[in-house]
C-alpha cells in the first residue's frame, strides 16, 4: 500500500534521536539510540555524524562517548532537524515534478501544495522542547 505523506527513516532518526539526547542526562552512543529506535546503528551513526556537522550535537568517542545536544531544544524546531537531514522542503505544486501537465491542470489541484506547505508549518512551529 502506498502512503501520500511519507517521512524517511533518516528522518525519523534524527528527529527521535535528537528526543533522547535532549531527555538524556548523561550521553548517549549510537548503539543505545539504535536500539532505543530500533534502528540499525549504522543508520544512526550516519544520521549522527550530519547533526553533529550542522552543529546540533557534540560526540566523544571511546567507551564514555556519546552524543549531547549543542543548541537550545526552546529554539531548535523540528523543521531545522528535518531540513539538516533531508534538505530545505520546497513547495511544490505539482506532486510528479512536472513543469507542465499533459491533461493541462492538475487533478490533484492544490493538494500538493497544500499538504507541503501545512507540513512545514507544523515542523516550524513545533521546537523539540515540546517531546522533552
Amino acid at each position: 500500500m502506498s502512503k501520500i505523506v511519507t517521512l524517511s527513516e533518516a528522518a525519523s532518526i534524527a528527529l527521535h534521536s535528537m528526543v533522547l539526547i535532549a531527555r538524556s542526562e548523561k550521553k548517549l552512543n549510537v548503539n543505545q539510540i539504535a536500539e532505543a529506535i530500533e534502528s540499525s546503528k549504522h543508520h544512526v551513526a550516519k544520521v549522527m555524524q550530519r547533526l553533529a556537522k550542522e552543529d546540533y550535537v557534540s560526540s566523544n568517542r571511546g567507551p564514555s562517548g556519546g552524543f549531547v545536544l549543542k543548541c537550545d531544544p526552546n529554539t531548535l524546531s523540528l523543521l531545522e532537524i528535518y531540513e539538516a537531514i533531508e534538505g530545505r522542503i520546497a513547495i511544490q505544486t505539482c506532486p510528479g515534478d512536472k513543469r507542465s501537465c499533459i491533461i493541462g491542470a492538475c487533478m490533484l489541484g492544490d493538494l500538493a501544495k497544500n499538504m507541503t506547505r501545512e507540513f512545514k508549518s507544523y515542523m516550524e512551529s513545533h521546537y523539540l522542547s515540546e517531546y522533552v
